[in-house]
């Protein structure tokens, strides 16, 4: 595998199209849905869309007044399913679909036998030394927290199909939640959000609110022994706790304006992916009874970005990626799922996760940056957090 460097701000130039500014019908039929499928699976099922009615999309998917319409458009046995971006203020997408739950696919196919050209950006040394400008910040008292990222930007020859990649994702399951989502309305050969990440954002039923923050991780290890090992001493760890304990409380904060109970753990605990052990608090909540209180969606909107994927304080974090990343963001780091007409749904954080662009493959990785962070463990927690999307497509 070849890498090549650029600076982090000439190189980060969104692989993502710009989606259409109005709502289209009837703009995805089966056959295109083939060709880039549209599925969210939280459980061994996957919410599957088998038509879309329309596809909504807004410059600014941070506009509440923008969710409660596409909520409000939902007839019974609807749902809206899409995805975020990081940012506040910037894109959002979501398609009106009918669909169903499907058992998991069989086996996947083994790789197809590609050439790959690999452009990593910025370099390991260059996001160290990101790194290293973040913690004088924070030294100086601008930050509390920062979490920065970086990318593989990937050309395969030939490319790769989705469903290929995503019978991988649902096999390999590398984190619970697998999406699929196209990032615009008709065309069928355009960009496919695709990933499964590990961190809940919020689910709501009914009443019950439930948010899974993770924060705070360490690459896992072949050796058993000092795999274990690792976990321990992430939960013991000072950096990681603290890491941990803003973005608990920003999610309980917020979750207080609008709920009459919140409850969150005094510790968290420890959840492995295949790649990595992470620091988990599942936070629970309830909606006042007797109202209609804000839907899964608006509830997405509200919390989204956390600090587990933006920062502390929530300004100063985002001048700061903003500054260091340059514009590689784009859905990544945001948030993808769904909402039904009652107002039910389920959002993730949009993490392990990769932009499909026909030959055009761009892979995502953060780590967030406290004080007591070493820049070359955060080169390594990115490497190995780019790993799980690297084995499903069958990077070498």
């Amino acid at each position: 595998m070849a890498a090549a460097s650029s600076s982090p701000r000439a190189a980060c130039r969104s692989a993502v199209r710009q989606t259409d500014r109005v709502d289209t019908p009837d703009v995805i039929t089966p056959a295109g849905l083939a060709a880039r499928p549209l599925l969210f699976a939280s459980g061994p099922d996957a919410y599957v869309a088998e038509r879309v009615i329309r596809t909504w999309s807004t410059p600014d998917g941070s506009s509440r007044a923008w969710g409660d319409q596409v909520v409000a458009a939902l007839g019974p046995g609807e749902r809206a399913l899409g995805a975020l971006s990081f940012a506040p203020g910037a894109p959002g997408i979501l398609h009106q679909v009918v669909g169903a739950e499907r058992a998991l696919r069989g086996p996947a196919a083994p790789p197809v036998d590609r050439e790959w050209r690999v452009r990593e950006f910025p370099t390991s040394a260059e996001y160290a030394e990101m790194v290293r400008t973040a913690l004088t910040q924070i030294a100086q008292g601008h930050l509390h927290k920062v979490v920065l990222g970086r990318c593989l930007d990937v050309v395969s020859d030939p490319a790769l199909d989705p469903a290929e990649l995503l019978d991988r994702l649902l096999e390999t399951r590398p984190g619970r939640y697998v999406f699929s989502v196209p990032l615009t309305a008709g065309d069928a050969s355009g960009p496919l959000l695709v990933g499964a990440s590990p961190e809940l954002l919020v689910r709501r039923t009914g009443e019950q609110i439930q948010c899974t923050p993770l924060a705070g991780s360490v690459p896992r290890s072949d050796d058993l022994d000092e795999d274990r090992q690792r976990s321990e001493r992430l939960l013991e760890s000072a950096k990681d706790l603290a890491e941990h304990a803003y973005v608990v409380d920003a999610i309980v904060t917020a979750l207080k304006e609008v709920c009459v109970e919140v409850e969150a753990p005094a510790r968290p605990q420890v959840i492995a992916t295949d790649t990595v052990w992470h620091l988990a608090s599942p936070i629970s909540a309830r909606l006042a009874a007797g109202t209609a209180g804000p839907t899964a969606l608006a509830l997405a909107q509200m919390l989204h970005p956390t600090p587990a994927v933006g920062g502390v304080p929530v300004e100063a974090a985002q001048a700061t990626i903003a500054a260091l990343e340059g514009d590689l963001r784009d859905y990544f780091a945001g948030c993808v799922g769904w909402v039904d007409a009652d107002g039910d749904g389920e959002f993730a954080v949009t993490i392990r996760a990769a932009v499909l662009d026909q030959e055009h493959l761009r892979l995502f990785a953060g780590a967030g940056i406290v004080a007591g962070s070493d820049p070359e463990s955060e080169v390594r927690e990115t490497g190995a957090k780019l790993a799980t999307m690297a084995r499903v497509t069958g990077l070498p």
